[in-house]
């Protein structure tokens, strides 16, 4: 099983200004739908399908998490449309969307996710080591150290969905 090792910020707006003096090189950006099937306390199963933005490409993926905080265990493979597909159908679950950046800040890849259905822009960035990601001195445009509260995690605010959903 792969480590996740990653830091999440909460980004007061997208530093439009950095891509455009070039501090800030955008590789791709995709729009991922992803819905849950199973969340307990300390793991996850979903599946998301995954649109560049770019080329039009889409992909499907099915992935367990195990973990809280910092470091998670993941599994995450490929699945084909059909299955994604059937599995969306099955659950009848409202998937959270958002568009994400993937970009170079000078040697370090960053991550934007702007989420559609909250008002909420995040930076992640994954590391190597622990040690890697404990020594990692974020920018003041990074905003607030997200990392460990889980307030912000993607099971949660796909939750918080479902239950918006369910009272409407």
């Amino acid at each position: 099983m792969a480590l996740e090792i990653e830091r999440k910020f909460l980004l007061k707006e997208f530093p439009y200004e950095l891509v455009e003096s070039g501090d800030l090189v955008v590789r791709s950006r995709q729009r991922i739908e992803q819905t849950y099937l199973a969340i307990d306390e300390t793991q996850e199963l979903r599946v998301r399908r995954i649109t560049d933005l770019g080329s039009g490409n889409v992909e499907y993926t099915h992935t367990f998490k195990r973990g809280n905080g910092l470091s998670r265990e993941e599994i995450e493979y490929s699945i084909s449309q059909s299955l994604y597909d059937q599995i969306v159908q099955a659950f009848r679950l409202i998937p959270l969307t958002k568009e994400r950046t993937t970009a170079d800040w000078g040697s370090t890849v960053i991550e934007i996710d702007q989420y559609d259905q909250l008002e909420l822009l995040v930076v992640e960035v994954e590391f190597a080591s622990l040690d890697e990601a404990l020594g990692f001195t974020a920018p003041d445009w990074f905003g607030q150290d997200i990392s460990k509260n889980r307030s912000y995690s993607n099971k949660t605010v796909w939750r918080e969905l479902q239950q918006q959903s369910a009272g409407d």
